[in-house]
């Protein structure tokens, strides 16, 4: 399966596949329903301290990543949450 990466906020399309929200807090202005999700994978989501820390500053993305990477490895709800995304996108 191919994997497409969409804003929440883009408008839902049949060719959209298996829709998945990849975040720990539920965003803003949109209802569930709108969303048309099959999936909210909050486990995977970086830790608020690591999102608080990032602050959307593209010169901290290259330590993000980094950081991120690490809490995929070590936190086990993260680990089983990513291992349950990555058997989805091979049974495509």
């Amino acid at each position: 399966m191919s994997v497409q990466l969409k804003r929440i906020y883009e408008n839902v399309s049949k060719k959209d596949g298996k829709r998945v929200l990849v975040d720990g807090i539920w965003p803003r202005g949109v209802s569930k329903e709108d969303a048309q999700l099959d999936e909210w994978l909050k486990g995977i989501a970086p830790s608020s301290d690591l999102r608080k820390w990032f602050s959307h500053d593209p010169n901290k993305f290259p330590k993000f990543k980094k950081k991120y990477k690490q809490e995929l490895e070590e936190d086990d709800d993260k680990k089983d949450a990513y291992q349950k995304l990555k058997s989805w996108v091979n049974q495509g």
